[in-house]
């Protein structure tokens, strides 16, 4: 059976529904991609359920330049529906060492795309740069965000959201970008990270009126689904491109102590080789404070389905609190 398909995961996706539901196998499908490949309509979700993380995985695999990639997703989908649910964690089953080899070179393709973008951005000295007054403070930075286009977010973002927070502040808490309640109320962790980061510094003592917090990325990053707009971590040109203004609240506030909220934000202060889970909780000197160190996203907590976990991921979050209150 000859299935032609646009070659993105909602092309995929909508014909997988259709032969699942007629219950075509794997073996009896061909798959061929072209642009112009009429549109599928999807019988509603809802029908086979799927892991989550298969999901993610799909998308990823769906950006692969392998044209095996639509084979190798309906014979995995498959399986999940017919056979098992826990198969993805048999990592040495062939059609799963498949699956994440296409979700890896997908990921390689899409970083190599992104570091050419950011290349480009500094060579040309794009990005935030221009939009950024020299020997402002924050009042007037503020004021001269709300008109930022170094990037393509502010075109669908409601509003730039900017650090709050005292400029003589001791601490400085980084996160990684604006999420739907901080796009709509124009201030950032105001949302349910908020929440939990907010009961963790009360904890721990630290009084979120003498903390300046902000983000690495000003404006929010998401996809539309149905009436949602879901979180999209932010790539690494817009990371980039937003810097400056990151860069100009630090050499403001001069901060003795500068947490990063999460590994986006841990990487555009640390670098990109930080790793979040194995160098959490640790004092780092930077440029910009010579006690520097990087704790989970309060969101980590929220994403957590298991109580257990979250009261362990929680804990935490707390414990590097801890360490940058009493810094």
């Amino acid at each position: 059976m000859l299935v032609t398909i646009a070659p993105t995961f909602e092309g995929w996706q909508a014909a997988a529904r259709v032969l699942l539901r007629d219950g075509i196998r794997p073996h009896e499908v061909e798959w061929r991609e072209a642009t112009d490949a009429p549109v599928i309509v999807a019988p509603p979700a809802g029908g086979a359920r799927v892991p989550r993380q298969f999901l993610d995985v799909a998308r990823q695999t769906a950006a692969a330049a392998d044209p095996a990639r639509w084979s190798v997703l309906y014979a995995v989908l498959w399986r999940l529906v017919h056979e098992s649910r826990e198969l993805l964690a048999d990592t040495r089953d062939a059609d799963v060492r498949r699956l994440n080899g296409l979700a890896a070179q997908a990921r390689r393709q899409a970083q190599q795309a992104e570091m050419q973008d950011v290349l480009a951005l500094e060579q040309q000295g794009g990005g935030a740069t221009p939009f950024v007054p020299t020997g402002a403070g924050l009042d007037e930075l503020r004021v001269a965000a709300a008109r930022c286009e170094g990037c393509e977010l502010f075109r669908r973002a409601t509003q730039v959201v900017f650090g709050r927070g005292p400029s003589d502040a001791r601490v400085v808490l980084v996160g990684e970008q604006p999420g739907d309640q901080e796009d709509l109320k124009g201030a950032p962790f105001v949302g349910p990270a908020g929440e939990v980061l907010d009961r963790a510094l009360a904890e721990v003592g630290l009084d979120r009126r003498q903390v300046y917090v902000t983000n690495a990325v000003k404006h929010f990053s998401f996809v539309e689904r149905g009436k949602r707009r879901i979180h999209q971590t932010p790539r690494l040109p817009e990371i980039a491109a937003c810097r400056p203004w990151l860069e100009a609240e630090l050499e403001i506030i001069k901060p003795r102590i500068l947490g990063c909220l999460g590994a986006t934000a841990a990487r555009a202060i640390l670098g990109p080789e930080f790793r979040l889970l194995r160098q959490r909780g640790q004092f780092f000197t930077t440029r910009w404070s010579a006690r520097t160190i990087a704790t989970l996203h309060p969101s980590a907590v929220l994403r957590s389905q298991d109580d257990t976990e979250q009261a362990r991921l929680y804990g935490m979050l707390r414990d590097d609190l801890r360490l940058i209150a009493a810094g």
